[in-house]
Order: C-alpha cells, then sequence, then structure tokens
C-alpha cells in the first residue's frame, strides 16, 4: 500500500485529497469542459463530494492514491489527480483521473505534475511501468504524456460510457522505467 505523500517542485505541489480539502476545487470542478471526455460526474458539489469518498475509499483499498493539484506560480487550487489501478505484484500503475481547471491549461503545470508522478512512481516506488487511459478525442491529453515519453500501446474500442451517454474509444499509453531514463537524459541534453 503506498502511503499519502507531498510531491512538490518550483511549479507545483500535489497533497493527498482530502473530505476537507476538496472545497477548493468546486468551481474548478464546475466548468463544464472538464467533463466532456470524463466518465466522472463533478459539476455539482454533491458530486463532487461522492467523487472523492471514491477515491479515499480506493484509497483505503490499496488501488488508487488522489492528490490535490496546487499551482504555485498562481498560488491557487488547479485540480486534481493520482495514481490508480496500482498493481504492486507486476509493478504497474496508472496515473489518471486527472483534471485541471481551464485557466491552468497551457501553463505547464501538467508537464510538472506528472513529471512528479513518474519520477516517485519509478525512483521511489519501485514501479516498472506507468500508464495513462485517454479519451481518444483528447488530443491535447494524448500530446502532453507523448512529449513526457508515453508511447501509444493500443486503443480499447468504444469502451467507456462518459456521462452524456457517448461511448468512447480509450487510447492506452504507457511509459517503462527505462524509457523514462532515457527522457530524463535527452531532457538534460535539451536544458544544458
Amino acid at each position: 500500500m503506498i502511503k499519502p505523500i507531498i510531491l512538490e517542485n518550483d511549479h507545483s505541489r500535489l497533497s493527498p485529497l482530502t473530505l476537507d480539502n476538496h472545497i477548493n476545487l468546486l468551481s474548478i470542478a464546475a466548468e463544464h469542459k472538464l467533463v466532456q471526455y470524463s466518465p466522472s460526474d463533478i459539476e455539482s458539489p454533491a458530486a463532487l463530494r461522492n467523487y472523492v469518498e471514491i477515491a479515499l475509499d480506493q484509497q483505503k483499498q490499496g488501488s488508487s492514491l488522489p492528490f490535490i493539484i496546487y499551482d504555485k506560480k498562481a498560488m491557487a487550487f488547479a485540480g486534481c489527480t493520482r495514481y490508480m489501478n496500482i498493481d504492486h505484484k507486476n509493478k504497474v500503475l496508472e496515473i489518471g483521473s486527472t483534471w485541471i481547471g481551464e485557466k491552468f491549461q497551457g501553463s505547464g503545470l501538467n508537464a510538472q505534475m506528472k513529471h512528479l508522478l513518474i519520477n516517485y512512481a519509478f525512483k521511489k516506488l519501485g514501479f516498472e511501468k506507468v500508464s495513462f487511459r485517454i479519451d481518444e478525442r483528447n488530443l491535447q491529453s494524448r500530446k502532453a504524456v507523448e512529449k513526457l515519453g508515453a508511447v501509444l500501446e493500443g486503443i480499447l474500442r468504444e469502451n467507456v460510457y462518459l456521462l452524456d451517454g457517448y461511448k468512447r474509444n480509450t487510447c492506452c499509453y504507457g511509459i517503462l522505467i527505462n524509457e523514462w531514463d532515457n527522457f530524463l537524459q535527452q531532457d538534460k541534453k535539451v536544458k544544458k
């Protein structure tokens, strides 16, 4: 079981999501655009609370670790994300249930916090693969994980119903630990 942690860099802080701090996300969760690719209802205060309760229940079961995202540059809460579908036996976990308010999109926050999560999963938790599942139509999110070195492994056709009744195709991406190490080396060269 992964214990709650705080991950941070100069741009973002990821803290454990709780029933107390989730209220900081009410206005962001109400943004209609956020749920267009998601099967989760978060738009009303009751729906968001239910969403958090489910995430915390999954955390107790050891299959999930939810975070609230704080943007240090904007000095504001920006959304949430989590480790999920945690498989200790096969050393694989997924980063998902990620949503960030519109005003934070394109700011670099998503890449910064995903970098924290991926690096911690590999370097501190000992996982060997990190995966992502993204609606095929969500090109912005797909490009974002591709920039981090994730590889499209396949597409699950019509496998998830969304809130509006649309049945989406889900793109499955993955990063292996050696691919992440290569990505970090390339990233260092670019930054020099």
